[in-house]
Order: C-alpha cells, then sequence, then structure tokens
C-alpha cells in the first residue's frame, strides 16, 4: 500500500477496488500461499456443501415419495419412516459440521489477510511462516467478534418476526398493508445490509486493534460513518457477485447442464471465481479500514502497528487503541 495516509480518505468506490487489485497483484506470491493454505480449502468446502446437500436432500425426497406410497402399519411403512429420520438427522448433522468447519476456515482466512495487508501497511518484510504462526491466535477474537454479530443479528430477527406477526394481524386485510408490508421489508433488509457491513468492518478490528466483540462492533459503526454509502455499495456488489457464482454452480453443475465434462468445466470455473472472490472481499474490507481511519483522520502510527503485529515470545499482541489514534490530523 504506497499511498500516503492522507489520500486514503480520497479513495471511492472505484478507488478502493483498484487499490485492492494492486496489493493482490503486487504481493501474489504471500497472498498465492495463503490462498492455497486457507481459501483454497474454504472454496472447496463452500462447493463441496452445496453438492451434498443436494444429494442429502433428494434422498429424503424420494424416500418421502416411497413412504407416501405405501400403506401404514406395514413393515416397509416403519422401516421408511425410520430410514427418513435417520436421514434428517444425518443432513442436519452433516449441515452441523459443515458450518463449524466452514467458519473456522473463514475466520482463519480473515486473520491470514488482514494481518497481511497490515504488514504490507506498514512496510513491514511479510512471510508466510509469520502469517501462519499469528492467524491462530488472532482468529479466537474474530470468534468473540462472531458469536456478537450473531447475538446482535439473532435479537434483530426476532423483532423483526414480531413486527411481521404484528402487521399480519391488524393491517394484512387493510388498503394500506401491503404499502406497510413493503416499508418494512425494505427497512429490514436495510437494516441487514447495515449490520453486516458493521460486522465485516468489526473483523478488521478485532485483528489490529485491542476491542473485539461487541467493543469492536461499537467502534466500527463508528468508523463506517461518512464512508457508509461506499462501503454499502462495494457490499452489495460483493454479495451479488457471490450470489452469481452460487447461482452458476447450483444450476450448470449441482442440477446440472450437458454432459459430465462440461459439469466438470463448469465446476471448475466457479471454483476458481469463488476462491478469487474470497480473497479479493478479504482485502477489500481491510482496505476500507484504512479509509475510514483515514477519514475520520484518526492517524495510525505505522511503526507502532508494525511493533504491535510482531509475534513476541509467542504471543500475538493486539495494537492497542491508543496506538491506533495517536495523533489526528488534518488536510
Amino acid at each position: 500500500m504506497d499511498r500516503e495516509q492522507e489520500e486514503l480518505q480520497f479513495l471511492g468506490f472505484f478507488g478502493i477496488l483498484h487499490e485492492s487489485f494492486k496489493i493482490i497483484f503486487n504481493f501474489r506470491k504471500i497472498f498465492s500461499k495463503i490462498t492455497l493454505s486457507l481459501i483454497l480449502p474454504l472454496s472447496f468446502v463452500f462447493l463441496a456443501h452445496i453438492e451434498i446437500t443436494n444429494i442429502l436432500f433428494s434422498n429424503i425426497l424420494n424416500t418421502e415419495d416411497k413412504l407416501d406410497q405405501t400403506r401404514e402399519g406395514t413393515k416397509t411403512h416403519d422401516k421408511l419412516a425410520h430410514m427418513i429420520s435417520s436421514e434428517w438427522l444425518g443432513f442436519w448433522l452433516f449441515k452441523l459440521a459443515y458450518f463449524i468447519f466452514f467458519l473456522i476456515l473463514a475466520l482463519l482466512s480473515t486473520s491470514a489477510v488482514v494481518y497481511t495487508v497490515a504488514c504490507i501497511y506498514t512496510a513491514k518484510d511479510i512471510t508466510f511462516r509469520k502469517v501462519m504462526s499469528v492467524v491462530p491466535k488472532v482468529w479466537k477474537r474474530l470468534m468473540v467478534t462472531f458469536i456478537w454479530n450473531s447475538i446482535i443479528l439473532f435479537a434483530y430477527n426476532l423483532v423483526a418476526i414480531l413486527v411481521f406477526i404484528t402487521w399480519f394481524v391488524i393491517l394484512a386485510d387493510t388498503r394500506a398493508g401491503f404499502l406497510f408490508f413493503l416499508i418494512l421489508s425494505i427497512t429490514y433488509f436495510m437494516g441487514i445490509v447495515y449490520i453486516s457491513v458493521v460486522w465485516h468492518l468489526a473483523s478488521v478490528v478485532s485483528v489490529l486493534e485491542d476491542t473485539y466483540g461487541i467493543q469492536a462492533m461499537a467502534k466500527s459503526k463508528d468508523l463506517i460513518k461518512g464512508k457508509m454509502g461506499i462501503s454499502i455499495a462495494i457490499f452489495v456488489l460483493l454479495n451479488l457477485s457471490f450470489l452469481l457464482i452460487q447461482f452458476a454452480f447450483e444450476n450448470l453443475v449441482v442440477i446440472g447442464v450437458g454432459n459430465m465434462g462440461s459439469r466438470v468445466i463448469y465446476a471448475v470455473i466457479c471454483f476458481l471465481l469463488l476462491f478469487l472472490f474470497f480473497l479479493y472481499g478479504l482485502v477489500i474490507q481491510t482496505v476500507i479500514y484504512f479509509v475510514c481511519k483515514s477519514y475520520h483522520h484518526e492517524n495510525i502510527d505505522k511503526s507502532s502497528l508494525a511493533d504491535h503485529l510482531e509475534v513476541y515470545l509467542g504471543e500475538y499482541a493486539p495494537l492497542k487503541g491508543k496506538d491506533v489514534q495517536l495523533e489526528q490530523f488534518y488536510v
């Protein structure tokens, strides 16, 4: 990151995308190693989960069809009913195992990329071995932040469900009901996007500062002010790209178009696009962090940041708030 900190605040939508691409291209050797060790497995797990979920669910539907065509009270009916219970149990156990494994890989990947970009920002020598030694210590902080984000999302969705139930009981049959439902839906969607944007920035805060959990979410909420529009626009772009890749994989590979050879080719293309998306997205959210810090005139002392990124006696020393906001500068 060869820009001066004062200049970062002026980066717009395309500037952030270009800066992130330039970082990956200029330091492609270290990012290639991170991708091979963490992001490629993350991408494979996600796509494999879609394929396996489809197979398991198809087996359940087939068994349910056979059960519907079997007379109740027979041994075959009882056997099929027991089989469905076992298949549903296996389905949800697989989902749980996938979620845990995917979450761990996602947090490890985030830790590695954020740490690497921060080292690049401080012009500090960075090696893959150093990154992998720091990552296991950093990801635990990210886990705490993720748990708090999950709690916030749960509370938000619970309140939303109560509001929609109230709408259904009181206004569903009225003329203004549809308009009110539309307003509620848009408001709900905007809230989800806002929480997600804050969470992504809070992930970077958790790695680079001494705050994590709910404090990191609060810090992120303050940082995002003034750059909310750009952050949301980038978030929407990335999520649309992610949904497009997922849609293509489900329809071209899982459902299948053409012969097995073409499905394999489509699978490889989706796999390549997905791991590039994960890497690019993680670099972007780190760049947004530095852009927001610059916008709020919170000067990050590069030497202090470099010191706190070091692994000292096997301990990860997070950047303290007083180092992050060492002084204010104005342009």
